[in-house]
Parts: C-alpha cells; structure tokens; sequence
C-alpha cells in the first residue's frame, strides 16, 4: 500500500505526463490554421517582393496560406509592436529588417517594444547589398557628381529611407558624413513609396536593395549611382562600388530575418525555421533570389541572436559618434 504523500506525488507525474502528451500533440498538429506573416513596410519594395517570393510555395508544404499582411506606420513600428504583442503561438511572426529590430531602438525614443526581451529569433533568411538609386532627371551619373551638387547647394537636396529609424537612413548618414554634404532626410513606409518619391524628383536618391530598383531601371526611369558591395554586382557590372566611387571601407548589407513573439514554443520555432529554410533550398526560389543579387543565408535561431546583438552592437557605436538626432 502506497503512502498519501507517493500517491500524491504519482498524480503529479501522470497529471504532467498527459500535459506533455497533449502539448506534444498540439505541436505536431501546428500549423492547423493560416500563419499571418507581417510585413512592417508597405507592398511593392524589394522587403514585401522578397517575401512574396519566399512565401509563394510554402503554404503548399505547410498544407496552410502564409497571409503577407503589410503593416507599414511610425517608421516600421507599427508592424513589430503588432507582433510583439500577439500570442506566442506561431500564428503571428514578424518579417523585418535591421530597421525594427536593429536601428529603431537606437534612434527612436518611446519604443513600445523591447528588440531582445519582446521577439524569439527564428531565422537569418537572406542579406542584400544596396543600391544607390537616384532620380532619373538628377543632372549626375556618378557619386562625384552629386557630392559635387550637393556642396554646391547645402540642403537642396534630399533623401529618401524607409524610416527615420532605418539602416538604409543611416547609411544615408555615413555617406553624407564622408562626403561632407548636408542632403535632407525624407522618412517614408518604404521601399516602394520611396521609389515613387524618386520617380517625381521630390528626393534625389535613396540606398535600397536591387528588387525595389530593378523595374525602374530597366525602364530608365531612375539610375544607380554606385552599389554598396565589396565588388559589383552582377546585374549591374557597370555600375561601380562605393568603394571605387572614393570611399574605402564604405560596405552594406540590408538583411531580412524571422522573428517570433517571445515565448513561442521550442517546438513551433524549429517547426518554422525548418520551412523556411526549405523555401531557400528551393532551386527555383534560389534562382529568382540570385539574380536581384540577394544572397540566401538561412540560419538557426541561435545564429540570427548572436548577429542581431552584434549588429545592434555596432550601430549603438556609430549612433554616438554621429549624435544623430531622434525624429
């Protein structure tokens, strides 16, 4: 005959036992329903094409849609709140650049979200060097020729980035503090609207990826000045670096990773980073990526922590030596 206490003890067991087996349940049943994929920019830039692309076979593995919802606002904050504070359940994750996780906490004051406390780290999909793309009418061909513009008129012109807490605004900042010029910054909730700003001439360029440029291009509507890789880029080999263009060092990399609400289960965050690195195994999906220049990473979550601390590490440097100013 058992004793109160071991029988007690022994429905303590079985009591957690049928959680596990329950939950072990619910995970091998995820996803059973459609998995709302946030964007936090607006649709037509490079981010949202790159996403489409991605997503367009996953839902046929997942045996679910991947609903793309573009949520641009606040500089891209909109969007990351919206999934910080959803259920950490797989069924609302974030599709973002260094902007919201990155440079947002930087250069933002008030941020309603916490980039290490409020997100689970899924997966490091790809990163793309960018494009200095400007205005089809601006009277310069090359990087010389609007430096030497932009000193002959300090504050005529402008620029655009994807907002004011983005990387692209602060490469922008980099540029203008190498260069020694004084070019206004334009804020907008994207890639797409900050190509259309372009087409207008109401900004002279803007760093963006070579999705976001690539129709304009080929129609020439807008022209790239120079790309921001150690070495040309294949679809645009006349088009020099940063580096040959008179600025050594001058190197970035927009980035896209898959974040999570924080506590998402273990098991739903592996099931996700193992989907999407198979949509970056697909040799079409590889194809179509490769050739807008977008280098395929795909990593486990650990590895996209330990980058995304580094890179915030890194901007937190340059954010105080250039004081920039928050917006």
């Amino acid at each position: 005959m058992i004793s109160f206490q071991r029988a007690l003890r022994l429905q303590a067991h079985l009591f957690g036992a049928a959680l596990m087996l329950v939950a072990t349940q619910c995970f091998a049943a995820y996803p059973d329903k459609p998995i709302r994929l946030v964007v936090p920019f607006a649709a037509g830039g490079g981010t949202d094409l790159i996403a489409r692309t991605l997503c367009a076979g996953m839902s046929t593995e997942l045996g679910q849609q991947i609903i793309i919802d573009n949520k641009p606002g606040a500089g891209a904050v909109l969007g990351a709140d919206i999934v910080a504070k959803s259920k950490p359940d797989g069924y609302t994750i974030l599709y973002t650049t260094p902007g919201p996780q990155i440079t947002n906490p930087l250069l933002m004051k008030d941020l309603p979200y916490d980039t290490f406390r409020d997100f689970t780290p899924v997966t490091l999909l790809v990163k793309l060097p960018l494009v200095m793309g400007a205005w089809g009418g601006l009277p310069a061909n090359t990087v010389a020729d609007f430096v030497a513009l932009a000193k002959k008129a300090p504050g005529k012109y402008n620029y655009a980035s994807v907002g004011s807490g983005s990387s692209n605004r602060l490469h922008s900042e980099n540029f203008h503090r190498l260069a020694g010029i004084n070019v206004v910054h334009v804020p907008y909730k994207g890639g797409g609207p900050s190509v259309t700003a372009m087409l207008t001439g109401e900004v002279a360029y803007s760093f963006l990826s070579l999705p976001s440029f690539k129709a304009q291009f080929d129609a020439g509507k807008l022209k790239p000045l120079a790309v921001t890789s150690s070495k040309r880029m294949q679809d645009l080999p006349n088009v020099p670096t940063m580096i040959e263009s008179g600025y050594p060092g001058f190197e970035a990399y927009a980035w896209i990773g898959i974040f999570a609400p924080a506590g998402t289960p273990a098991e739903v965050v592996a099931k996700l980073n193992k989907e999407f690195l198979a949509a970056l195994a697909d040799p079409d999906t590889a194809k179509r990526l490769g050739a807008v220049g977008v280098e395929i990473v795909g990593s486990t979550p650990a590895e996209l922590d330990r980058f995304a601390r580094s890179e915030y590490d890194k901007w937190a440097i340059f954010a105080r030596e250039t004081k920039l100013s928050f917006e």
